[in-house]
């Protein structure tokens, strides 16, 4: 007898792990993607020599790449390399300021009692608070998928819980630490990678503090399409079939007999269909009314992560003083963020995120050249006609002239944007988000939409709008979920059971 046959809707992180748990446990298993390259947001653009991540480019949490490679008897560095970033990232302030953030903690402490007197011990104490968080976090509410609220109402949830922050905000949590508004914003910027602001994140998200102090930045040599290309050849050594440029229009039918149909009337058949387009875009595009969850009031109700402004910039010399990762912020940064989720508008002042990975990888610029891109948080669904994001790309090359130090104007060679209709077309992303869901408290663990389909007997949901949620990792993990709940829904051993083993 064949084993049961599953088709995944898109080619991202979530998508490929999925496919991997589920080729490893014996499924006979295809991967749908409508773009020419697998990897989701995670894509990569090259153009005249230059090499750019086109959407994540931070390698955080080594720990859970570890983790999914060892579930199939490989390591990360069966595939690539990771190369420790000195320092992580630096930091630009608009006033001058400028500093450089180590995995040193003496060196941190030392940085953080300069800004504030006292700051230096509050530092370890919160490190030590954000430690405890993430391996309590990651073991009870990210590895072990909770999709229900009963599944919160024991013991041992509730004791390990204890001290978490689940209710209180992070701009509350980290206040209670620190006044200095620089050192408020060195421990919450990695908020906007969860698409949130410090005043509507739970103080649970602390622990990335841990993640980025503790366990490091590093660099996939080649960039996170490696990453990309390690999945996806994992996944092929396991059986799993890509095929790009299939744009799915429409999912019909229920488990045992499924059907996808291309936009170009193309049909395949599977018992089991996984979906890793956004799930907005799932429900409302691709299944019939009668299949969906959810109606439009749903998602008009929910808090999107912003999308971005994007500059791919290759440029003709070095970018001294930029180094691989920096931040360039305002000193008040409640404006921002007050124009992305209350209101929507193109920043004034924006705080922003500047890549510059050929400072590590010359690999991926041609000799004398450098590839930056430039990344500015905005509001999802906002206009960005050609006029505004021509308009916003002079300012905001203005601005890191002004405050980083490099000019970067007159020897640009080659030049892309990307911004809010580009993640709609590209990725069929709600409002052109360019992440899925807030890690609002509203929307994190069951208040995430869940792994099965409460609508359509078969049908699964994987990637950022599930949980665990928004970030490579998590996508990962999330995956991990998705064919646990298909193997069990079947009666067969799970990914989460031979973890539980290790």
């Amino acid at each position: 007898m064949s084993m049961p046959s599953v088709i995944v809707v898109g080619g991202g992180f979530g998508g490929l792990s999925t496919a991997a748990y589920l080729a490893d446990a014996g499924y006979e298993v295809t991967v749908l993607e409508r773009n020419d390259q697998l990897g989701g947001r995670a894509s990569v653009l090259e153009r005249e020599g230059f090499r750019f991540d086109m959407g994540p480019s931070w390698y955080l949490m080594p720990d859970v790449f570890e983790r999914f490679f060892a579930h199939f008897d490989r390591a990360p560095s069966d595939y690539y390399e990771l190369t420790h970033l000195d320092p992580h990232y630096r930091v630009f302030f608009k006033d001058g300021d400028e500093l450089a953030v180590t995995g040193d903690l003496d060196q941190l402490t030392t940085l953080f009692e300069a800004y504030e007197p006292g700051a230096g011990d509050a530092f370890r104490e919160y490190l030590a608070q954000s430690r405890e968080t993430y391996e309590v976090g990651m073991d009870q509410f990210v590895y072990t998928d909770r999709p229900r609220f009963r599944d919160y109402l024991d013991w041992d949830v509730a004791k390990n819980a204890r001290g978490l922050g689940l209710l209180k905000s992070m701009e509350d949590h980290v206040a209670s630490y620190f006044d200095d508004p620089k050192l408020q914003q060195l421990v919450q910027y990695s908020l906007v990678f969860l698409g949130g602001s410090p005043s509507n994140t739970p103080a649970l998200y602390s622990l990335m503090s841990h993640v980025d102090v503790t366990l490091g930045v590093h660099y996939p040599d080649g960039g996170m399409g490696s990453v990309v290309d390690a999945v996806v050849a994992l996944g092929r050594e396991l059986g799993v079939t890509y095929r790009t440029g299939f744009d799915v229009e429409r999912i019909r039918g229920r488990r045992g007999a499924f059907t996808v149909e291309s936009t170009e009337g193309r049909r395949l058949s599977a018992d089991v269909v996984v979906s890793d387009a956004d799930l907005a875009h799932t429900e409302q595009d691709l299944l019939a009314p009668g299949d969906r969850q959810y109606d439009r009031s749903y998602w008009e109700d929910r808090t999107i992560a912003p999308s971005a402004f994007l500059l791919y910039l290759g440029v003709d010399g070095g970018v001294d003083p930029l180094a691989h990762h920096s931040l360039v912020l305002p000193t008040d940064w409640d404006l921002h963020f007050d124009q992305i989720f209350e209101d929507p508008t193109w920043p004034e002042d924006p705080a922003y995120y500047v890549c510059a990975p050929s400072v590590t990888d010359p690999t991926v610029a041609p000799p004398g050249a450098s590839t930056v891109f430039v990344l500015v948080p905005i509001a999802a669904g906002l206009d960005d006609d050609p006029e505004t994001r021509e308009q916003y790309r002079d300012a905001v090359l203005d601005d890191l002239a002004r405050n980083a130090g490099v000019d970067l104007r007159d020897r640009i060679r080659v030049e892309e944007t990307f911004a809010v209709s580009d993640f709609t077309t590209r990725y069929n992303a709600l409002e052109g988000t360019a992440l899925g869901l807030a890690h609002t408290l509203r929307q994190t663990g069951p208040l995430r939409p869940d792994h099965r389909s409460s609508a359509v007997d078969g049908l699964y949901f994987t990637g950022g709008f599930t949980r665990p949620g928004i970030g490579v990792p998590m996508c990962l993990i999330s995956g991990e979920h998705t064919a646990t709940a298909v193997l069990e829904d079947a009666g067969e051993t799970t990914p989460e059971a031979v973890a539980s083993t290790d």
